[in-house]
């Protein structure tokens, strides 16, 4: 085993870098960089050099000369350059005389890759034990083990072995499991979200949720940040910061490990700490988090935050060609705490001399199932002009006369136009599915089902309120 010297028992006084190498390094080290298309060391050199990163890379790989047309080294401590950030594939047990390397060569950051540490056994949680005390006595910062990698798009980076590589936007993600974080890049790429920074925790063995919370909360090019996690380190740590940033901009969270047993599986997976949910649940509330608690919920409240602005209110207006989901959508306002606006006789006048005799002019606005797109603009001016109306979804079903492409752009056309939120629910197959994609690419959130949209619309109408009950400043949509 490497051995560090007595540097190791001063390591927590020394200070340590900040994340900005981790994020914006101007070289980088791919440790256990591979020649084999299958092997991740391959992967991830192959998606550094893909995403056009402009500073100097270095495969690491005392078997080889160069890798994928780079000249490649036996170690990092004989790099010629420097090299601010480490990415680590190489086997478990080579993880700590890598990280001597790179302390002995002055890099500020490494990625832990590898697998196999406090996860897997007592054994190697000792191992991840040592490797943090010798990171923390040569002034390492490590994000990992068992991390799937990290991303900015600002600094065209793309340090993981996910296969998408996402768009440049406004979202933050950090995730504790790696599976979860390549679903969510996957998801994202299919409706064309884009994300500002990506992170894998893995085992948080150094750098912890804590950490990199308050760094993308001060991090201008991050409007919205959403996390994944299995445990914390700190709760009130977290609790602390998460108030500090729910001030400025939306943190979305899903927390899982909720039941007994989720908790144990939680711990088997990444060695997560786990808290009573009860507990967890109402401090987040405090503290202006917007949990969520399932995938579905995580991604319709990412778009929601992501696409539309804060709406002054509670109160919904519904504009639906079909009675059932109509019904839907109203039970489940009152179910997550939104309220049924009540139209303005001025507004009721209006629908009645536009509308068909049939239609409703009340709330839920009723267009009829032959209603064509005209119909729906209508009926969606009325109610965002309407100041008794702070939000509007606009529901469809596919039916023999419904256009629902030529409805999508008008939807489109209006919720640009408008300071409150618009969202769309589009229920049905093949018949709606490019009238939602259409949705979806104009950063209209688009789902499938009523209570999907309602809850969502709750979600930001909600933050809204606690930033008016705390007196912070309205981040507005990202």
């Amino acid at each position: 085993m490497p051995d560090a010297g007595p540097a190791v028992k001063r390591a927590q006084d020394l200070a340590v870098p900040a994340l900005d190498a981790f994020f914006t390094p101007r070289s980088i080290a791919v440790v256990g960089a591979s020649r084999d298309p299958l092997k991740l060391g391959y992967v991830l050199l192959d998606n550094i050099t893909r995403a056009r990163f402009a500073g100097a890379v270095y495969p690491v790989n005392p078997h080889a000369d160069a890798v994928l047309g780079l000249r490649a080294f036996a170690r990092v401590d004989v790099i010629p350059g420097p090299v601010d950030l480490a990415v680590l594939t190489v086997p478990a047990a080579a993880v700590e005389s890598v990280i001597v390397d790179c302390a002995r060569k002055g890099v500020r950051a490494a990625v832990v890759i590898t697998a196999g540490f406090r996860e897997a056994s007592a054994e190697g949680a000792r191992r991840e034990q040592r490797i943090v005390e010798l990171a923390r006595a040569g002034g390492v910062r490590v994000i990992g083990p068992n991390s799937l990698g990290i991303i900015n798009t600002f600094a065209s980076l793309n340090a993981t072995f996910a296969q998408a590589q996402p768009d440049r936007y406004e979202i933050a993600v950090i995730s504790q499991s790696g599976a979860m974080a390549t679903a969510i890049l996957d998801w994202a790429r299919a409706i064309d979200v884009g994300f500002s920074k990506f992170v894998s925790l893995g085992n948080m063995a150094d750098v912890s949720e804590v950490e990199l919370l308050s760094y993308l909360g001060d991090d201008p090019q991050t409007k919205l940040i959403v996390a994944y996690l299995e445990g914390f380190t700190d709760g009130r740590r977290v609790l602390d910061i998460a108030r500090r940033v729910t001030a400025t901009k939306p943190l979305v969270m899903m927390k899982v490990g909720r039941s007994a047993s989720g908790a144990r599986a939680a711990q088997s997976h990444t060695g997560a700490l786990a808290s009573t949910d009860a507990v967890v649940d109402a401090a987040l509330r405090q503290a202006g988090v917007v949990r969520a608690y399932t995938m579905e919920e995580l991604f319709d409240y990412t778009l929601a935050f992501s696409y539309l602005p804060l709406p002054r209110g509670l109160r919904l207006a519904i504009v639906t060609n079909a009675g059932g989901p109509g019904v839907m959508a109203v039970d489940a306002v009152e179910r997550y705490g939104l309220e049924l606006a009540r139209l303005s006789p001025d507004a009721r006048a209006r629908l009645a001399a536009s509308l068909p005799p049939a239609a409703s002019s009340a709330n839920p606005i009723d267009v009829l199932g032959d209603a064509p797109a005209d119909r729906y603009q209508i009926a969606i001016e009325v109610a965002l002009e309407d100041p008794g109306v702070d939000a509007v979804i606009a529901l469809l079903t596919p039916q023999a006369v419904t256009e629902p492409e030529r409805t999508a752009r008008l939807i489109t056309h209006l919720a640009r136009t408008s300071d409150k939120p618009v969202a769309a629910v589009y229920m049905g197959g093949d018949a709606v599915a490019r009238g939602r994609l259409m949705l979806d690419s104009a950063h209209v959130p688009a789902y499938h089902y009523p209570e999907r949209a309602v809850r969502a619309i709750a979600a930001i109408a909600h933050y809204a309120r606690f930033l008016d009950e705390t007196g912070a400043a309205r981040a507005g949509g990202t």
